[in-house]
C-alpha cells in the first residue's frame, strides 16, 4: 500500500467519507479538501431509482445555472446566411454551414455546443455519426435546434447545460469551479437538483432520488443530505 501524501493526510483530517453533509457544509468542505493548482471543476452526481431502458423513465433535460459553469463554452452555430449576424451578435464563436460541416467530416470537433436552425437539420444529419458519440448533436429537446438562435447562444454562454441519465440510473454534471464561493456552488447544485426532481416520471414506483454527491476533478466525493435541499 502506498504512503499517503501530505495533501491526502490533510483531506482525511477534515473529511469523513461515511458522513452525510448538508449542501451548504458540503460546498464549503469541498473547497477545503481540494488541493489542485488549477481551477478544478465541481461535479454533482445523482443516483436515481429509474430504469433508463424504459422510454418513460429516460431522464433528460436542461437547466441554466444561476452562477454559470465557470467554463468558457465554445459555440458553433450552423445556419443559413440570414441568421449569421444574429448568431455573431449573441456571442457565437463559430458561425457558418457547409464549410463547418466539411471541417467536421474531416475530424474537427473543437467546440462544446452546436446550435442550428431546423432548416439545416438535413445537412447536420450527415455528420450525426460524428457528433452523436461526442454529445454534440443538436436536439430540439435541449434547445439547440431552434429559430431563436440569438437567445439559444446567450443561454448557453450564461451557463445553460443539458444532462441525461446513463444506463445505470446516474447523472453526472459539471456545475461550477472550485474558485466559486461555497454559496455559488450550493446555489448551482440546488438549481440542478430541482431541475432533476421536476422530471420525476409519474409512473415511477419506489424512490426516485436515491442520493447525491459533490466532488471536484481530483477530490473525494462528499455525500449530500438530500433532505437538506430537496424539501
Amino acid at each position: 500500500m502506498s504512503k499517503l501524501t501530505k495533501n491526502q493526510k490533510a483531506v482525511l483530517a477534515k473529511y469523513d467519507k461515511n458522513q452525510v453533509y448538508s449542501l451548504q457544509d458540503a460546498s464549503a468542505l469541498l473547497k477545503e479538501i481540494t488541493y489542485t493548482k488549477f481551477d478544478a471543476s465541481v461535479e454533482i452526481t445523482t443516483n436515481l431509482g429509474v430504469d433508463p431502458r424504459k422510454a418513460n423513465q429516460m431522464i433528460r433535460g436542461v437547466v441554466t445555472l444561476p452562477n454559470g459553469t465557470g467554463k468558457v463554452t465554445r459555440v458553433l452555430v450552423l445556419c443559413t446566411p440570414d441568421k449569421e449576424n444574429e448568431a455573431k451578435e449573441a456571442g457565437a464563436d463559430y458561425v457558418g454551414l457547409d464549410d463547418y460541416i466539411t471541417k467536421i467530416k474531416e475530424g474537427w470537433t473543437d467546440v462544446d455546443v452546436i446550435i442550428c436552425t431546423p432548416s439545416v437539420m438535413a445537412k447536420v444529419g450527415q455528420i450525426g455519426r460524428i457528433l452523436g458519440p461526442r454529445g454534440l448533436m443538436p436536439n430540439p429537446k435541449t434547445g439547440t435546434v431552434t429559430m431563436e438562435i440569438g437567445n439559444a447562444v446567450k443561454e448557453v454562454k450564461a451557463g445553460k447545460i443539458d444532462f441525461k441519465v446513463d444506463k445505470t440510473g446516474i447523472i453526472h454534471a459539471a456545475i461550477g469551479k472550485i474558485s466559486f464561493t461555497p454559496e455559488q456552488i450550493a446555489e448551482n447544485a440546488k438549481t440542478f437538483v430541482s431541475a432533476v426532481l421536476k422530471l420525476k416520471p409519474q409512473t415511477l414506483k419506489g424512490t426516485y432520488f436515491k442520493g447525491a454527491t459533490l466532488c471536484t476533478t481530483m477530490s473525494p466525493a462528499v455525500k449530500l443530505d438530500i433532505k437538506s435541499f430537496t424539501e
